[in-house]
């Protein structure tokens, strides 16, 4: 990409990202953890002293990602766990943002994105079947977060984001914690996907 500007970030790794141009070698797993856990969803507009962070979201994303795919591979639930990555560095925005913003926000995601599926093993495009199993299990989350903790009644949430099988989130409870303990949850759940898909930490 020469000729193109650099938009460089230092992270706390030590790691230089480049935003525009994002290499695999400059993701680290921790990085990411640190990033998600102090981005906010719904912009903050959430119930609890502490924001409920797109990490602590990505974890709910694989536990329902695991519900309803079982026999789905360590390395689809990985994706699941990572569907948000990007945001570590690009922030978290609400869906009609997003679409106002229009496709250089898609453009940059999909290219960091790719960089980190790469970085742990994973195709820098997931199949179209993964794609579609995740996106039903973020919607479900995005139900979940939005009667439980966003202020949302439920025929307006099943209207936004579709109504759920109750048998499937019956049992299901948002909790909102310190950034650091939902860091540390994501980087060990992170681990122990990783290691089931056979692929060393580092």
């Amino acid at each position: 990409m020469s000729g193109q500007p650099r938009a460089w970030q230092r992270m706390l790794s030590g790691r230089r990202l480049d935003l525009l141009d994002p290499s695999p070698l400059d993701i680290e797993i921790e990085d990411i953890a640190r990033g998600l856990s102090f981005q906010a969803r719904w912009n903050g507009q959430t119930i609890g002293e502490f924001p409920y962070s797109v990490a602590e979201h990505s974890l709910l994303v694989e536990q329902i990602f695991h519900r309803l795919y079982v026999k789905a591979s360590a390395k689809w639930r990985l994706a699941a766990l990572l569907h948000d990555a990007p945001e570590f560095v690009i922030g978290d925005m609400i869906s009609p943002v997003k679409a106002a913003v229009g496709p250089g926000y898609k453009e940059l995601d999909d290219r960091l994105m790719a960089a980190v599926h790469l970085r742990f093993g994973l195709p820098a495009v997931l199949p179209v079947a993964v794609k579609k199993q995740i996106k039903r299990a973020d919607k479900i989350s995005a139900w979940l977060e939005a009667v439980q903790i966003a202020g949302f009644e439920k025929p307006e949430a099943d209207k936004l984001f579709g109504k759920p099988n109750s048998s499937l989130i019956g049992s299901i409870a948002l909790h909102l914690r310190p950034p650091a303990e939902t860091r540390d949850d994501f980087v060990a759940h992170f681990s122990r996907l990783l290691h089931l898909t056979g692929r060393p930490a580092k």
